[in-house]
Formats: C-alpha cells, sequence, structure tokens
C-alpha cells in the first residue's frame, strides 16, 4: 500500500485487525524482512510496518534527517492511515533508536515497547565513525575522474571493507552522520513502559552490551538473549523472536 505523508510517497504493509503493533525497520532495511513477524503478529492485532523515508520503496527526504525528524515522520504517517491508538512499538536497530527517542520525548504513545538489536549508543567507536566519515568525504574526489560503474564499485569495496552502512543507501550519507552522532541513553532513562530488549549473542553492528545497557536505563524493562545469533534476528531466530514478542504484549 501507498500513501502520501509530509509530500512524500510512503509505501507500508499493513496486515490484521485489533490493537495497533508498528514494526520500525533499521538502516537499509525494509518493510519486506519483516512479514513473516507481521503474519504472525497480525492474527490478533492490526500490524503496521512502513518503508521509513529513504529505503524499500518510500521516497528519500528532501533534507538530511536525524532520530527527531524520522519519529515525526511516524508520528504523522500513523495520522494519516488513521491508525488510532498505537499499543506497541517494535524498533529493530536504527528502528530501535528512533522508538526510544520518540517514546522519550512523547513524539510517539505507545503503551509497549520492544527493542531489537537497538542503535542508539555512541561513542564507543570514535576511531572508526572517524574513518567512516572521511572515506564518506574523501571517497567521491578519489574516484571523480572514473566511469560510474566504476566508481560505484570502488566505493562497494571501500564501504564494505571498514564495515559502513552508507552504501547500502548511498543517497542518505548527510543524514547517516546525523543518526550515527545521536545518542540515545539520556532518552532511555525517561522510558517508564513495560519494555522488552533482545540481543543476539553474536551480534557485531549492536553488540549485547548494548542490550544489557538499555536495560540498566530503562525502568520495567526485561532482557532476553538468544545465543548464536547475529544482528537480523527476525531472520536468524525468528520462531524464537515471534514467541518473545507475543508472548510480552499479548
Amino acid at each position: 500500500m501507498q500513501v502520501v505523508v509530509d509530500d512524500l510517497l510512503i509505501n507500508y504493509s499493513r496486515q490484521g485487525k485489533g490493537r495497533v503493533v508498528v514494526i520500525l525497520h533499521g538502516w537499509g532495511d525494509n518493510s519486506k524482512s519483516w512479514l513473516g513477524l507481521s503474519k504472525s503478529l497480525s492474527k490478533k492485532f492490526d500490524v503496521i510496518i512502513p518503508d521509513l523515508p529513504g529505503f524499500g520503496g518510500s521516497q528519500l527526504p528532501t533534507s538530511a534527517w536525524g532520530l527527531n525528524d524520522y519519529g515525526v515522520f511516524v508520528s504523522n504517517f500513523l495520522n494519516k492511515i488513521n491508525a488510532q491508538g498505537v499499543y506497541c512499538v517494535i524498533g529493530h536497530s536504527n528502528g530501535g533508536a528512533i522508538a526510544i527517542r520518540s517514546v522519550a520525548q512523547k513524539i510517539i504513545i505507545t503503551d509497549k515497547l520492544v527493542l531489537l538489536s537497538s542503535a542508539g549508543i555512541r561513542g564507543e567507536s570514535k576511531g572508526r565513525l572517524k574513518v567512516l566519515r572521511y572515506a564518506a568525504k574523501t571517497g567521491k574526489l578519489l574516484t571523480s575522474p572514473l566511469p560510474e560503474s566504476s566508481k560505484n564499485k570502488l566505493r562497494a569495496k571501500a564501504y564494505k571493507t571498514i564495515g559502513s552502512d552508507m552504501f547500502v543507501a548511498e543517497n542518505l550519507q548527510e543524514t547517516f552522520k546525523r543518526i550515527v552522532t545521536d545518542d540515545v541513553r539520556s532518552d532511555a532513562k525517561m522510558i517508564n513502559l513495560p519494555t522488552l530488549i533482545v540481543y543476539g549473542e553474536n551480534d557485531q553492528q549492536t553488540p549485547l552490551r548494548f542490550g544489557e545497557i538499555f536495560h540498566e536505563l530503562i525502568a520495567h524493562s526485561s532482557l532476553e538473549v538468544l545465543t548464536e545469533t547475529g544482528h537480523f534476528l527476525q531472520l536468524d531466530r525468528p520462531k524464537e523472536v515471534e514467541e518473545a514478542i507475543e508472548g510480552f504484549i499479548e
């Protein structure tokens, strides 16, 4: 389905009936990788998954966005499709950081919160962040004389080498830079509602210690760890993720 929100054409999935559950995907992801969880939850809930602006089938923002901008967008999007009374917000990776900021600042009002491999803890790898910014800045200069196909191959190789998500959404580099410097730990302290936190034991992108930190900061939170699991919990261990979330929100 599609709808125009804030002058952007937005693609989204909506399944089921009942109390509203919103899923916010991570950086470089889209609603498609969450359709399995949506199908399971839709037996009892109205499950809504937008492709956040710049990802999937949704248009790019016209300027560089931060976490607050994405939160305001989600609120406007839900109003536009007449999704009243959000019962639970589920955020994965960067979607988790958006959820934490939005719930803490009351941009989005919900009864429950689920954080899956949530991002939002910054400053622990300052050296790597400097490398990412340098690569983004100089990469264009170094490849500018080359044909476009050669530029893309070289950039892809460089970003893969340093582990950057920037190449996944190359047109959102300025947005990426804003987001990866925005720490949500102070927001997490403000959250005072039932929260389920789930992390993979072998997650290299948002390591388990992030989950432990959020668990300490968020009152009324519980932490579950999935062994032998990486960053994309919903793909690595779909049944366990579904059971954990269903048990929590029911």
